[in-house]
């Protein structure tokens, strides 16, 4: 979704996203062998999807080329 609402077509490799919670445990999402990865703190992610601050100011890490990307472009409100 976040790739569509700025115009770009939407990735065909999954994502691996694994973010740290609040009490520690991971919560995480797709497939665990994926080459398209976002890490980090849940907090971190929260702020960089409300467009609060760039991600590349938080925690968070991206890898491979997607996947940072998606971390530029993602929001949670259109």
């Amino acid at each position: 979704m976040s790739f569509a609402a700025v115009g770009l077509a939407e990735p065909a490799a999954p994502f691996r996203i694994e973010l740290t919670a609040p009490d520690g445990r991971i919560w995480a999402w797709g497939p665990e062998d994926a080459a398209q990865r976002v890490e980090g703190g849940a907090d971190d992610f929260c702020l960089c999807v409300t467009r609060r601050r760039p991600w590349s100011e938080t925690d968070l890490t991206a890898t491979g080329e997607d996947a940072r990307k998606w971390l530029e472009v993602a929001r949670v409100f259109l």
